[in-house]
């Protein structure tokens, strides 16, 4: 179930749709062009760089720069590529400026939950607390001028799942830019999107959030040159002792966080992608306090939909 949805718009014999599986997702291209030829090019391009990626931060693929990191920054500094070491400095600031709600080596809660293979399961105390001690962005020691990255003790790894699809849109759109498109929508397996410039003879692309039938819970809005993302706590999830767990942990306590759906608009799909999380995990109040400038973010708590609505 999709949780962002491009509209249907009127059929424009210059529009072009494209996709393509990659990181345990489906990414969709949306694209205006003056020829289908100059479409396909800037498409195919952009899955390229898509796929770049997906070899670059997977930590999957045992040969991909991200698992290198993981299996031995523990032992030694390691150094990595320009591009993956800004992406971990990006997050890491994201981490502090988040208090802690969003943590790049959260994997091992993932995985003490269920969630890193399946569909969740209650996490034993032993196995909580044992996680819980592999995981906090502080043990993640940065070298600028060695461009390394290493561990402050063992058992600590990256989690590209909160990051990486939403850097990989707008790497994409770069390349569609560099293609010549100045109109397209890319999203990331339903969760994360770019909406740059807006179709023909309208202000903006069309997007719905929520991913259910028609109602009074969808969410409806118009994006040009930003981006969207969402989390829900019902995406993955389990139930056990009359209680609903989903898969958005708050890395500083261990346990999954309390809300029910977030959204987030801002520049950059790597930054919705990221703070969609810290306003699921962090709440309400701390968000509208803390959510940057002319950003704009969208909860439901506790699954109540009276609780749904704009941040002020």
């Amino acid at each position: 179930m999709w949780l962002v949805q491009a509209w249907s718009l009127q059929a424009d014999s210059r529009r072009f749709e494209y996709s393509a599986d990659a990181m345990g997702g489906t990414f969709s291209i949306a694209v205006y062009a003056d020829a289908r030829a100059r479409g396909d090019a800037a498409a195919a391009a952009a899955f390229e760089e898509l796929r770049r990626l997906d070899r670059m931060l997977s930590h999957y693929r045992p040969e991909s720069a991200w698992s290198d990191v993981n299996r031995h920054a523990s032992e030694r500094a390691v150094a990595v590529p320009q591009e993956l070491f800004d992406l971990v400095v990006a997050a890491l600031e994201h981490s502090r400026r988040s208090e802690g709600a969003f943590d790049i080596t959260v994997g091992p809660l993932m995985r003490a939950w269920g969630f890193q293979e399946g569909t969740g399961q209650l996490a034993r105390d032993d196995v909580l607390q044992q996680a819980r001690a592999r995981v906090g962005y502080a043990h993640v020691l940065l070298d600028a001028a060695h461009r390394t990255i290493r561990f402050a003790r063992p058992g600590v790894e990256l989690d590209p799942g909160g990051i990486g699809k939403g850097y990989a849109v707008d790497r994409m759109i770069a390349v569609l830019a560099d293609h010549g498109i100045d109109r397209a929508l890319v999203s990331a397996a339903g969760s994360s999107l770019y909406a740059m410039g807006a179709p023909p003879g309208e202000d903006g692309w069309p997007v719905v959030i929520g991913g259910r039938p028609a109602g009074s819970n969808q969410v409806r809005l118009l994006l040009k040159d930003e981006s969207l993302s969402t989390s829900g706590s019902f995406a993955r999830s389990f139930r056990a002792d009359g209680r609903t767990y989903g898969h958005i942990l708050d890395p500083r306590t261990g346990y999954p966080a309390g809300g029910f759906l977030a959204a987030v608009v801002a520049p950059r799909t790597l930054d919705s992608e990221v703070w969609t999380k810290v306003v699921l995990v962090n709440g309400r109040d701390w968000s509208a306090q803390h959510l940057p400038r002319n950003w704009r973010a969208f909860l439901c708590e506790h699954e109540r939909p009276s609780s749904c609505g704009w941040l002020p």
